[in-house]
């Protein structure tokens, strides 16, 4: 009986040391993914803001979010502060004809963004910074 006590410890030390190689080769498997995940990240960059700008121009343009989104963070207040002072106007009948400027602005930056290829989108907001229109 000793004996086949003996062999199946060995089969156990086998399996063990093939499961801790697996583990190894596992984890050295996740940590090249996880590497690769994050470089993409970090080089995500022109068409993903591109069309995110735009949608957000489109549908919350008056609130400046597409402005936060490329780095404008001036302009996003000014677009966002207007916004807010145009609807506390609106008690006032005055804010009415103020309320719908920031909104336009956004649906017509939305649509620039989202008509300019990648490369042209990418020069003109991302490298050339250019704030408006």
């Amino acid at each position: 009986m000793s004996e086949e006590n003996k062999d199946l410890g060995d089969k156990a030390e086998d399996a063990f040391d093939n499961a801790k190689e697996a583990a190894g080769d596992f984890a050295d498997e996740a940590k090249k993914t996880a590497n690769e995940f994050a470089e993409g990240i970090k080089n995500a960059g022109g068409d993903n803001k591109k069309v995110l700008a735009g949608v957000l121009a489109i549908l919350l343009g008056s609130l400046g979010v597409h402005k936060f989104i490329l780095g404008y963070n001036k302009e996003g207040f000014i677009l966002l502060g207007f916004s807010i002072v145009a609807y506390i106007l609106v008690c006032l009948v005055i804010g009415a004809f103020l309320v719908w400027i920031p909104g336009l602005i956004g649906l017509i930056e939305g649509i620039i963004y989202l008509t300019k290829s990648d490369e042209e989108f990418y020069n003109t907001y991302q490298v050339g910074k250019k704030p408006w229109f």
